[in-house]
């Protein structure tokens, strides 16, 4: 049972999850059968596929026509037909056990003995759907995140009896639809995200209840100051209120008065017209930033990262993978373990135990995972050796310095590596804090195989003022001023701040695949942090404006052709020609690459009479240098020479 095997995918169910699946299977190449119940289900499900396909295609954000995609899909409404010749089964039916036994005792009659079987369950434990079949070993969730064709993220989870083999493939099988899979090592309720968003709705809930915050004030602080994308009682006016209750009742979980109550008067949210908010009568969600005020955020964030250490410490997930979850299942601007890091796993610690001691409520008793990190090991989720400003002590970012390169990857790959705040800073610090005697330069990357950087995480940037945003973080200046050359590697995305921060880089090489573009103008920005000067210095008056007013992307053929990158190369050779570049700059001169690169920067902004003195000038200091005569030395004895920086 390997992804090797898998050449055909049978989906069972034709509603938003089905024929999402359906979709997004058949758009990676596969051929898939989408079966349900009956014709008119069958229609409405490939009707609605045919509609997404034909705006993709008309967004040119698929390789092929949408009737090429449409050609891989077959429908039927007989079971046995749909997964006979099937090697990966999906099943995408509505949340009952009982119906979910019935089909999976028919699958494991119609199937071959090697069909890996699937289960896009949102509520149900694996377990007890595998129950259904004698080979349990097969059986394990594939759940996928509404709406699939836009949302990223699949959790790969294993039922009790769930084989490696069986999720290993569901996991391969994941990744080669382009989609983010992370590994649900134990059959848990609410799986990852749903484990972690379970309290941020739910604490606020009780918070409005006892009369200790408002509605308004909970939204405004966590979106506005935390930087979710939603406010909880936004979010569960977008979802159904009755959806989180009823999960809530499920699983035994204590329900907040005000849910309850708005459940019985059947203001469900958006779709019934009233929630918490009015939509019928009123504004909807509208709460605004003047709404912050003194609402306890610790308490609900104390919460979420209680819950992210009972799935690290139980073995349910890793921190990176609850991270990738929370972040691409939810929206979060960062990973619940990262931000649990940064505010201090101890003031977590020491929330909840007064919330504990004060309460008596067992939502608020910490787990002893979150307790053994802090009395043991002192750290956090994350390992940061060298806190005292070493390479390894950033969090959104991984640096190594090994024989004279220093190698930077943006490590925020389920955000496409955006900048927010925190990474621009770390950015800044490592460039101004590095040690320079031991570089000779520097190659700076995105993590992931889907963008250098997909521009600015705007999320991080919450709570800002306007006024102070004005001054730009200093990172793209200080890349800029670094006295040795920097190489932007590209695959993939580089975009509004991402650009920028290549364009602050001295060389620029991509992959053929990569694209550029300034695409603030589209959200009534200008790019911010120098890319309106220094695309105008690259590309000249009438492509920078162009770039910038029309906020469109450029291939990375366009981009050579216009001398935005030096080169545009096959992905198979992209390491090998990065490795040139950066040779040649390792065993060149570094005073003499210093000083032609700050003389080339400031004379660009100086009359050409004064770049020329700064020349002169450089060129009468390098004279004297060790370099120059060991350069000498070796071009007279054909050799290479062998610089030292003195």
């Amino acid at each position: 049972m390997s992804l090797d095997s898998i050449d055909r995918v049978a989906v069972l169910g034709a509603g938003n999850m089905g024929h999402g699946i359906t979709e997004v299977t058949a758009m990676a190449g596969y051929d898939v059968t989408m079966r349900d119940i009956k014709d008119e289900f069958v229609e409405d499900g490939y009707e609605s596929i045919a509609w997404s396909l034909e705006k993709l295609e008309e967004k040119d954000l698929i390789d092929e026509t949408a009737d090429e995609v449409l050609s891989r899909i077959e429908t039927t409404t007989d079971l046995e037909a749909a997964v006979s010749d099937a090697d990966l089964v999906i099943e995408a039916a509505p949340e009952n056990l009982d119906l979910k036994h019935d089909i999976f005792s028919d699958l494991e009659a119609y199937c071959d003995e090697e069909t890996l079987l699937a289960t896009n369950t949102s509520s149900l434990p694996i377990s007890d759907i595998a129950e259904a079949v004698d080979t349990p070993e097969r059986v394990l969730g594939l759940h996928f995140f509404n709406p699939p064709v836009k949302m990223d993220l699949v959790e790969v989870i294993y039922g009790q009896d769930t084989s490696d083999e069986a999720a290993e493939a569901g996991y391969e099988w994941v990744e080669s639809i382009d989609k983010t899979p992370i590994y649900v090592r134990k059959d848990v309720r609410g799986f990852v995200v749903n484990t972690i968003v379970g309290p941020f709705g739910g604490e606020p809930a009780f918070m409005v209840s006892e009369g200790e915050a408002t509605i308004r004030e909970a939204d405004a602080t966590m979106a506005h100051e935390r930087g979710y994308p939603m406010g909880p009682f936004e979010l569960a006016d977008l979802t159904g209120i009755d959806v989180g209750y009823h999960v809530r009742k499920e699983g035994g979980s204590p329900i907040p008065p005000i849910t309850e109550e708005k459940v019985e008067a059947e203001e469900l949210g958006q779709k019934t017209g009233k929630g918490f908010y009015d939509y019928e009568d009123g504004d909807g969600a509208d709460y605004q930033p003047d709404d912050v005020d003194d609402f306890d955020w610790l308490r609900v964030e104390a919460r979420m990262i209680n819950r992210a250490a009972f799935l690290v410490g139980e073995g349910v997930a890793t921190p990176e993978e609850v991270d990738t979850g929370v972040q691409l299942g939810l929206g979060f601007p960062e990973g619940i373990c990262r931000r649990a890091d940064k505010i201090g796993l101890d003031r977590v610690l020491e929330k909840l135990e007064t919330l504990y001691e004060e309460t008596g409520s067992d939502r608020f008793e910490p787990h002893p995972y979150l307790t053994e990190l802090v009395e043991e090991a002192g750290e956090g989720f994350y390992e940061y050796d060298g806190d005292d400003g070493g390479l390894d002590s950033y969090h959104d970012l991984n640096a190594t310095l090994e024989d004279g390169v220093l190698r930077v990857e943006l490590d925020r790959p389920s955000r496409m590596n955006a900048l927010s705040g925190d990474l621009l800073e770390e950015i800044d610090d490592l460039f101004s804090s590095v040690d320079t005697d031991e570089v000779r330069c520097a190659v700076i990357e995105g993590a992931g195989d889907r963008a250098f950087s997909a521009g600015a995480d705007i999320s991080g940037f919450s709570g800002v003022e306007p006024t102070d945003l004005m001054d730009v973080t200093p990172a793209f200046e200080t890349v800029n001023d670094f006295p040795r050359p920097v190489v932007a590697k590209v695959d993939g995305y580089c975009l509004g701040a991402g650009l920028e921060l290549a364009l602050a880089c001295d060389l620029r090489l991509a992959t053929e695949r990569s694209e550029f573009g300034a695409p603030e103008i589209n959200l009534g920005l200008i790019p911010g942090g120098g890319g309106t000067q220094r695309l105008l210095r690259v590309l000249g008056e009438t492509r920078a404006k162009e770039m910038v007013f029309r906020g469109e992307h450029i291939d990375a053929d366009r981009a050579e052709d216009w001398g935005l990158i030096n080169r545009s190369v096959d992905r198979e050779k992209f390491d090998e020609t990065v490795d040139e570049f950066v040779d040649d700059l390792r065993n060149g001169p570094p005073i003499g690459l210093e000083v032609a690169k700050k003389v080339m920067n400031e004379g660009e902004d100086a009359s050409l009479e004064a770049a020329l003195t700064m020349e002169s000038q450089g060129f009468g200091l390098l004279t004297s240098t060790d370099d120059v005569l060991e350069g000498t030395m070796a071009f007279a004895e054909d050799r290479e020479p062998e610089f030292e920086g003195e």
